[in-house]
């Protein structure tokens, strides 16, 4: 699997497919948001869409493929200029966005950072702030533990940096001022999520506040997949 060297980090990505590109940003927070991941998800769009589309699919960095160094500059700004140079290295300069999880975080980053580029955007159970700060700050010291030997040149100041810039504000979504969320022109379609990690509540109100966004309330369970991929499928081919 090719990876792209960007000073001392490393990104694992593969690209299959041919037509409008997709950029994949998968679920399994800041540990396992890697491509193997979309295979535990509810609907893989991996499968799903690359016989329509080119994917281009990546993992993270630090997530047990991709590598980077820990910092405590490092925050979703540091994620965004992974993803957009993996797209300048393929030579892709729009592209549409479908992420899970971390993976809404991700988005509303690029589609904020870089709206003239991102052509429309689906975000699968975006993670939101709703009484879980604990589990957040539980997630990030996991984090820091499993990949904690690969780091020597991080001290806790650089881990403690990286978690306020990532997890340690009241802002609802984290990656994004929540006064921005009603400033967002790209079109989004939101599926929504309903546990600790991914609340409804995240996914209602990036629904209700983000001019172009649609909510898609049911979509896990087998009996609500045809209708969800359908309205996937019809909101990618109106905007791609």
């Amino acid at each position: 699997m090719p990876t792209l060297e960007l000073d001392a980090t490393t990104i694992r990505y593969e690209v299959t497919g041919e037509g409008p590109p997709i950029l994949m940003l998968a679920p399994g927070g800041l540990r396992a948001s890697r491509i193997e991941t979309w295979g535990n998800a509810p609907w893989n769009p991996i499968d799903a869409l690359s016989d329509r589309y080119q994917i281009v699919a990546m993992d993270q960095r630090n997530t047990g493929t991709s590598f980077g160094p820990i910092a405590a500059t490092d925050g979703w700004d540091t994620y965004a200029a992974d993803q957009l140079a993996l797209m300048d290295h393929l030579g892709i300069e729009r592209f549409a966005v479908c992420g899970m999880c971390i993976g809404g975080a991700f988005i509303l980053r690029l589609v904020t950072t870089v709206p003239e580029r991102v052509t429309a955007a689906v975000a699968m159970q975006p993670i939101g702030q709703d009484g879980n700060a604990e589990e957040f700050r539980a997630i990030f010291d996991d984090w820091r533990a499993s990949i904690g030997g690969e780091h020597p040149e991080a001290g806790d100041d650089d881990w403690e940096g990286c978690f306020a810039n990532l997890f340690g504000s009241e802002r609802r979504f984290w990656s994004v001022d929540d006064d921005v969320i009603g400033s967002i022109t790209t079109p989004l379609l939101v599926l929504r999520g309903n546990d600790v990690y991914h609340p409804s509540s995240a996914s209602e109100h990036l629904a209700a506040t983000a001019p172009r966004a649609t909510l898609v309330e049911r979509w896990k369970d087998a009996d609500d997949q045809p209708a969800a991929r359908a309205a996937v499928d019809r909101f990618l081919a109106d905007h791609t």
